[in-house]
């Protein structure tokens, strides 16, 4: 048996900007990029045609936004200006989720444990795993949206999970808060523990539970069929979804 942890909403709860389009416009406008007038109707505005269930990640979708309107930039050699700008947009203060650390705990004492998270942001789930009470080395690998390619409920990034915690998606059980987006495990062929019906604090006993029973599910399971560098490791799950 492996299980993967949801990270926002999940074990961590991070402050999100309550307008990302202008959270994203003001770290642009210190970087020395100019901001159309009409920013936020660009923001809001798919760029890349991405297949169903593919992720974007949001430094491309911005910059594709910015050239839209013929804005260009100069790069330094700190790196990406709108990579940076967009990190710092969604740079969270973080706070551990009562019960995370011994769940996390749990999941170990019984086999690999792995942080699946929707993120768009690169660097994110790095940044919010080093301000929570968790430590990466807490997990055996960390597989994110922007790393894998493909959101959750997508069954791409759980298969990618399951290989790279070494178990057959069958005997991967994903905890999260999102009965859709979690919820998509069950469908690849895993189990889900879905935090509105479990709450954290009983997962332990929810995994003894699921031991019991002698499998981590009783759907058929794929093949995996993403690759997953997480060499953000560190990432939305959404400012209104670019993290969950």
């Amino acid at each position: 048996m492996a299980v993967s942890f949801d990270l926002f909403g999940t074990l961590v709860a991070v402050d999100r900007p309550a307008d990302p389009a202008t959270a994203v416009a003001a770290e642009l406008e210190k970087r020395g990029v100019a901001v159309p007038s009409d920013w936020a109707e660009r923001y809001a505005r798919p760029t890349i045609d991405a297949p169903e269930g593919a992720e974007v990640p949001l430094p491309a979708h911005v910059g594709r936004a910015l050239s839209s309107a013929s804005v260009e930039w100069r790069e330094t050699g700190a790196g990406n200006v709108v990579r940076r700008a967009v990190v710092a947009a969604f740079d969270p203060d973080v706070e551990t989720r009562g019960g995370a650390r011994r769940a996390v705990e749990a999941a170990r004492e019984r086999g690999p444990v792995a942080v699946c998270s929707n993120c768009a942001v690169p660097e994110l789930v790095g940044r919010t795993l080093a301000r929570s009470t968790l430590e990466r080395d807490d997990f055996d690998t960390v597989v994110t949206s922007v790393g894998c390619g493909w959101r959750k409920p997508s069954p791409h990034i759980f298969e990618t999970t399951a290989r790279r915690l070494e178990v057959d998606i069958t005997d991967l059980i994903h905890v999260g808060d999102d009965p859709r987006a979690d919820g998509g495990v069950d469908a690849a062929g895993g189990t889900s523990i879905v935090l509105g019906e479990t709450p954290l604090e009983s997962v332990p006993d929810r995994l003894d539970l699921v031991l019991e029973n002698g499998s981590a599910t009783a759907l058929t399971g794929g093949e995996a069929a993403c690759d997953d560098d997480s060499s953000d490791s560190g990432s939305n799950d959404d400012s209104s979804d670019h993290m969950k």
